[in-house]
């Protein structure tokens, strides 16, 4: 089954100085290479600032485009892996692994398979 794993962190909370950065992105490398090495590894991509974002609605039939995320809140998405588990507890083990858990949050969704 395939989950999508997001990466919520706060930015205070996480690596302040460019060595702590070095070794997350050393980090990441790592679990991206383990989830290839698994078979489970689908996709995945870090994300600009949430300050880079743009945020469309339709309201009453007219487009409303807003600089920004949606919502205001400490944590952030920063990123997101698209995996194949063979079940949620497989999805559970391979979220507990992102390095961003250790400070952020990891949101982990069922694909809806369509057809």
């Amino acid at each position: 089954m395939r989950y999508l794993l997001m990466i919520y962190t706060d930015p205070a909370a996480g690596p302040q100085s460019e060595a702590e950065m070095g070794k997350m992105w050393e980090a990441y490398g790592s679990y991206t290479n383990w989830l290839e090495e698994t078979g489970q590894h689908l996709g995945g991509e870090a994300l600009q600032e949430p300050s880079a974002a743009t945020t469309v609605s339709l309201r009453n039939g007219r487009r409303v485009v807003s600089d920004g995320p949606f919502a205001e809140t400490k944590e952030q998405l920063g990123g997101y892996y698209l995996i194949n588990a063979a079940d949620l507890d497989a999805a559970i083990e391979a979220a507990a692994r992102i390095p961003g858990a250790a400070f952020g949050t990891i949101e982990i969704r069922p694909i809806l398979e369509m057809g």
